[in-house]
């Protein structure tokens, strides 16, 4: 039976490496040590089947997609001790079983309690804490299970559950790229901000179907898509695609599997580059939104997958041209939730209120910058903008980062660690 422990001596000495790469009484230091710890001893829970449970922090429910970035940062020490590479297993599984509850929902409850953030004109279910679409709720525990094996050779969690789950997530993909006339999928919410619903009485955003692109009804923000095309997520659909074809080659030793992942995810690439390049521009760069009938939406938003996190998700190089492009329009002005105050700039999202920037956003930012003296500022700006909690926080506001929102938010501390780690010479195998 798994145990979650207050230490693993793998963790404390890369605690250590850290107190001695930035100073033993450092901020990034004591941050560093309070962000991997608060994720271990606050969010994890051992079901009783053997499974794991993670909860984003301060809402008692399990979203695919933060789960899988809590412990992404965990990778590095899984392959030194068993204990934690069961943490991780035990996650996999979890994930795999909530896909197969309904791969349309993006939170779960821990059992079937009917919990839930509110009573949704939806195919509801009692182990469902929301039903939101998110094509990146599919692809993170795909990615997760990847880097897991490339990173450590684990394979015990590639069961016949995840294979069905794999299948699973590509038929849900292969529907979702003619949703107006084949999705059975509707949600609506009842009085409630526009972004909380979907239009068209649940349909969601209008898109040309069958152009190669993958439909989302929400943002990984969980807010609805202006355009129907989200064009980060689609950028991950296309490599956990491959990942699928590999894992399905390497490990199940499926050819046909491996051969329809690898030609979707290729297929997926090629209308992503030919499609979602603003027109009409000096420089090449990527839409965050479309609906392929001409509407573009020139912004990004901190949640990730994010345009800024196209190197961390392994779609690109950080000196890829397109995405530098993209980069330098979605860090400036251009991008309507790009802001710049008095303490701070970076980018937020019409999630959080105006002028209010994202810790994982300017971990992001640290994460995919080619410039050593651009990290160095970032550092020093997550450093500064804890408001004296060690910890780090959903957003905050640009001229006073005392007035944060969500105080315990562990997908952010995860993604802190995540780049503490790169700068002491920790890499993940894409």
């Amino acid at each position: 039976m798994i145990t979650i422990k207050d230490h693993y001596p793998v963790i404390d000495q890369t605690i250590q490496q850290v107190k001695d790469r930035f100073g033993s009484d450092s901020k990034i230091a004591v941050m560093f040590e309070n962000c991997i710890s608060n994720t271990l001893q606050t969010t994890i829970k051992v079901l009783d089947d053997g499974s794991i449970f993670v909860i984003t922090g301060d809402i008692p429910a399990m979203w695919l997609r933060d789960s899988a970035c809590q412990l992404r940062p965990f990778l590095f020490f899984a392959k030194e001790d068993p204990e934690i590479a069961d943490i991780i297993s035990g996650l996999i599984q979890k994930q795999m079983q909530c896909i197969q509850i309904d791969p349309y929902a993006n939170a779960f409850n821990e059992c079937a309690n009917g919990n839930c953030w509110e009573h949704d004109k939806t195919d509801m279910k009692p182990e469902l804490w929301e039903r939101k679409f998110e094509i990146d709720s599919l692809c993170f525990p795909v990615q997760l299970s990847y880097l897991f094996w490339k990173n450590t050779g684990y394979t015990a969690h590639f069961t016949m559950d995840w294979l069905k789950s794999a299948k699973t997530i590509i038929s849900v993909f292969r529907t979702e790229q003619d949703h107006e006339h084949k999705s059975p999928y509707t949600f609506e919410r009842m009085n409630c901000v526009p972004t909380d619903t979907l239009s068209r009485n649940g349909k969601g955003a209008l898109v040309k179907s069958n152009i190669g692109l993958i439909w989302s009804g929400f943002r990984p923000s969980d807010d609805s898509c202006t355009y129907g095309y989200l064009i980060p997520s689609n950028m991950l659909a296309s490599v956990i695609l491959e990942n699928i074809s590999e894992i399905a080659e390497q490990i199940y030793h499926d050819s046909v599997l491996a051969a329809e992942a690898h030609q979707f995810s290729s297929d997926l690439r090629k209308a992503i580059e030919s499609l979602s390049i603003v027109p009409g521009q000096s420089k090449e760069f990527y839409a965050y939104e479309i609906d392929g009938f001409g509407e573009y939406n020139i912004m990004d938003d901190a949640n990730l997958p994010s345009l800024l996190s196209l190197p961390y998700i392994g779609y690109c190089d950080r000196k890829d041209g397109r995405y530098l492009n993209t980069r330098e329009i979605i860090l400036s002005d251009r991008n309507p939730y790009y802001y710049a105050g008095a303490c701070a700039k970076g980018i937020g999202s019409p999630h959080t209120p105006a002028r209010y920037i994202w810790h994982i956003g300017l971990a992001m930012q640290a994460l995919t910058t080619t410039s050593a003296k651009e990290r160095e500022q970032l550092l020093d700006t997550l450093t500064h903008t804890d408001a004296g909690t060690d910890l780090m926080h959903e957003a905050f506001l640009v001229d006073d980062p005392a007035q944060y929102t969500r105080p315990w938010f562990s997908w952010a501390n995860s993604v802190f660690c995540e780049l503490i780690l790169d700068c002491c010479g920790y890499h993940l195998e894409m």
